[in-house]
């Protein structure tokens, strides 16, 4: 082969190679075009910090650009929001959503924050009542109950817990929180019942003296407890059955057995004496046969 060819087509790879790796380079550093910036939403969202309670109005809430993902609830036209009632705390450019809202026509204030089927029973406390003022609104509680049992003998004052994991509507005249978390004596506290432990707990405010005991929100476990007094107090013994505890009837001491007298033992007669049989002897003779009895003397019997 003529080696002028081949220098010259080996002069031509090296050039082709050459111009492949510029053109690749020129391709990788070629700046791209600017992606499409995603459309955004128009969303109703808050204007200033709205407080539980608070009756919407047209200069509370404005519709503005939202330019992530649409939360599920949110409005888009304020006329839709104005006159509903805050049950949860809204802050400043934050979406205004259906579930933080109360129903339509339900208007504001504490009525507006009660769920459907439940009931707000106002309690007077007072310092020791109350916790010390640690009790808020949010806060989770169970009610005891001190009084004498009608018909409960001498057992003299008794302590049982009535109500368990309830919860705190308002404290005193606000039902707003404290935002930095003072404690603050209040007079009357709202709680979220049932329309059943809303006549137990009337009952017991009115004919007993009721005390709030503060637990951990998480905690949602219902203790069964039989109550106590001062004998079991003082003694350390347990006494009987108080009453049933929260939401379950516990059952009471097993009843004593009755004794009976027993009955009277009469005297048998003892059976007559077995009569005996007496012993024959046979003396045969010949042709003549006799027999002799022999009884027992005692007896008197025989031939």
């Amino acid at each position: 082969m003529n080696k002028r060819f081949v220098g010259v087509l080996t002069f031509a790879f090296v050039v082709a190679a050459g111009a492949s790796l510029i053109l690749y380079r020129v391709l990788i550093n070629r700046p791209q075009g600017a992606k499409a910036a995603p459309a955004a939403a128009h969303i109703v969202l808050a204007a200033k910090n709205l407080e539980v309670g608070t009756v919407l109005k047209e200069e509370d809430i404005q519709v503005a650009d939202w330019p992530s993902a649409v939360p599920q609830g949110a409005a888009t036209r304020t006329q839709d929001l104005v006159g509903r009632g805050v049950t949860t705390a809204i802050y400043a450019k934050e979406p205004v959503i259906e579930s933080r809202l109360a129903p339509k026509g339900a208007g504001g204030g504490l009525a507006a924050m009660i769920p459907p089927g439940m009931r707000a029973v106002a309690v007077r406390v007072n310092e020791v009542i109350g916790v010390a003022g640690f009790v808020v609104s949010g806060m989770r509680v169970d009610i005891l109950i001190s009084g004498n049992t009608p018909g409960g003998g001498n057992q003299g004052t008794i302590t049982r817990t009535l109500l368990q994991n309830i919860e705190v509507l308002s404290a005193g005249q606000d039902f707003k929180k404290d935002a930095e978390g003072k404690p603050m004596t209040v007079q009357v506290i709202n709680l979220l019942t049932t329309p059943e432990q809303a006549e137990m707990l009337s009952l017991a405010s009115s004919q007993a003296q009721i005390q709030l005991v503060l637990r951990n929100p998480l905690d949602r476990i219902a203790v069964s407890t039989p109550g106590t007094n001062l004998t079991q107090i003082f003694t350390g013994r347990k006494g009987p059955q108080m009453g049933p505890s929260t939401d379950t009837l516990q059952p009471g001491p097993a009843p004593r057995p009755v004794r009976r007298p027993a009955p009277p033992i009469v005297a048998q007669a003892p059976p007559p004496p077995k009569k005996e049989e007496p012993f024959v002897m046979e003396i045969i003779s010949g042709t003549k046969k006799t027999e002799n009895k022999f009884v027992n003397r005692e007896s008197g019997e025989g031939k």
